[in-house]
Parts: C-alpha cells; structure tokens; sequence
C-alpha cells in the first residue's frame, strides 16, 4: 500500500511541467533524432549512426569497451576504422607502476582487427624492461600496418635501453618496411642503430618529416648524414651534440633539401671533464641558416662549467638555449655577444656573482630576444630593470624567481615591479615558482 501511495504522489506531481519547459526539450531533442522519436521511449540502440560514433569518439578507451556491450550494433561501431586511426598503447607492470595499462585481450583484438587501420601510434612504457619488451613485441606484429607518426615513450628512466639491440631493431623493422608512409618518428632513449635507419630511410625517405632520437647511442654521425642525405622532406630534427658534425650541416643545407624548420640538439654529460665537445665551424653554420632562414635552433644544456669551452666563441644562429646546470658568467657573455638570433633563454642556476652587465649585453645584441627565464642567479635589481628596458615590450615572456632580484639602493622590490610592468606594458610580478 505504501509503494501504491508514492506512486500516485508522483503521479499527480508530473503534470506539473510548464508548458514552456516542454517546448523547450522538444526543440532540444527534436534537433537531434526528429520529432517522430519523441512520442516513442527513448531506444539507445538505435540512435543515429553518426551521433554513436561521435560519443565513442569522446570516450576514454575503458568506457568506449565497455559501451561496445551495450547491444550488437554499439559493439559494430567499436569496431568502425576511424575510432582505430590514433592509438596509444598503455603497458606498465601493475606490481611496480601505479600506471594503467592496455588489456591484453584488447590488444590482440587491436592486432587481429586494426593494425591495418593504425595511423598515429605511440607506446607509453613503465621504467620495467619488461614493458619495453612487450611493447616491441606489439611492434613486431604490425605487419599489415600503415602508420603515419611513432612515438615510443618511456614515463620513467629510458626502460628501452634495456631491451637487447637485435629485438629493438626487429621490431621497428617491421614497422619501418611496411608502413612506407612514416612521417613523424620520436624515439628517444632507445637502441636505436644506423642499420635501423637504413631501413627507415629505404622505405620512408619521401615521406619523413620528422625524426626525433635524442640519447640514442648506438646512432653515429654516418647514421644520420644517411638520412639528411636521402630525406629531402625533413622538417624537424631532433639529436645530440655528438652527432652534430660540420658535414651534416652542411648535407641538409644541398640544394635538393626543403627548408629545415626545427633543429633541436641536446648537450648533455654525465661525468663531468670525461667528454670533449667538438666545435662547429662558422661557415657550416652560416651555410646552414642561408639554405634555412627561418630555421629555430634549440639547445638544451646538461654542462659542468668547465665543459662549455667549445661553445659560442664564434658567431652561432641558435634561437633557443636552455641552461639544466650552472652555468659562468663568461659563457653569458659569450651568448650576449655571438648569438644574434636568440629568441629564447632560460638560466636555471649560475652562482652568486650579479649578471648585470652579461644581461645589458644580450638585450643590446640580441634583437630578437623575447622571453627570459633565470632561476638561481643573482641580477640587482638596477640591472635588471636597465634590462627590461632594452628589450621593452618584446619580452612577452619573463619569469625571474623572487631571489635573484637584489635590492638596492634605487629600488626595492614593490618599486621593482611597478617599472618593469610600465616598461613592458603589462602587469608583471617577479615568480615564487619557476614557470619553465
């Protein structure tokens, strides 16, 4: 009788609805399925083809699953190629990784169902070897594959290292032979070798835009000078210092190349005074930057103070430098006086010595200077403000930590702010936190 009585209750509260309220759902749904569906009960087994894969494609992969068992049809258009175009592969060792990971159910389907379908694929690897090695083997399955963009990435220490160099290079070998499409590869920190690339580059040179294998040792400069030589679309390159030579300057500076838009190179040592940098010639680089005008630079840093000798005592067309470790004020120096494209510099440490005049230096220089980050340094706050000054309102970016700013007996730092924010143009606080 109690159930009977709430029934009724509910019953007599429906009718309650304005008239107004009606129309506007009417108008709300009628869009979407027609005003024929709305005197029918709502069946979401038959919603339009097309609004069913447009949920699917806003669904994490688990609940995409999941809905594919909602009825025969749901389940078909799971399947359907477009939903199977981009895929990241998730494999991470649940007893050491509070990562989630792909099921491998899920993944044999993927290899029976969608490799051919597979155009943009990344693998995101724990730091267990046995990760890497599952994901080489997902590799070496995609025989019918057709993949645009790679990108192997390890979240924690670089575990594709420890996978033997003969299984890496089988299985990107099958990638490399039967996709013939590549256009975009990243795979830093991985056994990657010169006869890997030969591969590559015999299947993918028309295509290749895009290479990014930093900390990839088993890489020689010969290597890469096979894939500036025989890529003549290559756009973006990533790579470290030691593979940077004179000759590969100069092989991606040949007539027959497009323009390089993006050069990244990362310089980084481990032991400090155990590794001699070679120095790039001037005239390699100016070769370089002729051939590629508008070329962006970027240099990454990883330096003991006493390694920097073979940098910057010629005129270098860098346009980003990042500095990971200390760096000297007379490496500052030469940056202000040699590098006259700089766009970008970040100096996470230094010392305790003032930059005030290495800073006055780049801003005269240095025209095209438009974001600045200094972490622990010290600059007073005269010279800096004599800094922004210079560069004016083309420092869109300027993010300087609290500390390195030295008060004097001009300015304190609430005076601080306020003529640096009237010379830039803008509101402007020095940072509590770094926000490179």
């Amino acid at each position: 009788m109690k159930r009977a009585r709430q029934k009724v209750v509910v019953e007599k509260e429906a009718p309650q609805t304005s008239q107004k309220s009606k129309k506007q759902k009417t108008c709300l749904y009628g869009s979407v399925f027609g005003e024929s569906d709305l005197h029918t009960s709502m069946d979401w087994g038959s919603l339009p083809h097309h609004v069913i894969l447009r949920i699917f494609q806003f669904l994490p992969l688990v609940d995409r699953a999941r809905a594919s068992s909602v009825c025969r049809r749901w389940n078909e258009i799971f399947h359907i190629p477009d939903l199977w175009r981009r895929f990241e592969f998730e494999l991470s060792q649940p007893a050491t990784s509070y990562l989630k990971s792909t099921h491998p159910d899920l993944i044999q389907q993927i290899i029976k169902r969608h490799a051919d379908h597979l155009q943009y694929v990344s693998f995101k690897v724990d730091s267990s070897t046995e990760s890497a090695e599952a994901a080489c083997d997902i590799l070496s399955q995609l025989v019918n594959c057709s993949i645009k963009t790679l990108g192997l990435i390890s979240t924690a220490k670089p575990s594709f290292m420890n996978v033997s160099k003969a299984h890496f290079a089988s299985a990107l070998t099958v990638v490399f032979v039967n996709s013939k499409s590549l256009s975009s590869i990243k795979i830093d920190d991985t056994p990657l070798d010169d006869p890997s690339l030969k591969v590559l580059v015999a299947n993918n040179s028309d295509t290749l835009k895009l290479l990014k294998m930093s900390s990839c040792p088993h890489v020689s400069p010969a290597g890469i000078l096979c894939v500036a030589d025989q890529c003549h679309g290559l756009k973006e390159l990533a790579l470290n210092y030691y593979i940077l030579s004179d000759e590969l300057l100069l092989a991606l500076s040949s007539e027959k190349h497009v323009d390089l838009e993006h050069l990244r190179i990362d310089v980084v040592s481990e032991n400090p005074g155990q590794v001699q940098f070679h120095t790039i010639k001037k005239q390699s680089w100016d070769a370089f930057v002729k051939h590629s005008p508008k070329v962006n630079i970027v240099m990454y840093f990883f330096l003991y103070e006493e390694e920097f000798d073979a940098f910057f005592r010629e005129e270098t067309p860098v346009t980003h430098l990042y500095f990971g470790r200390a760096v000297s004020k007379a490496m500052l120096g030469r940056i202000g006086m040699n590098c006259p494209r700089l766009i970008e510099l970040v100096v996470c440490a230094n010392g305790l010595q003032p930059l005030d005049d290495e800073l006055i230096r780049i801003a005269e220089r240095c025209k095209n200077l438009t974001a600045m980050g200094l972490g622990e340094c010290e600059v007073t706050c005269r010279g800096f403000i004599e800094f922004v000054k210079m560069c004016g309102g083309r420092l869109t970016q300027l993010s300087i930590m609290e500390e390195v700013l030295i008060p004097d007996s001009d300015y304190s730092l609430d005076r601080l702010h306020l003529e640096v924010s009237k010379h830039l143009g803008r509101m402007w606080f020095p940072d509590m936190m770094p926000t490179w």
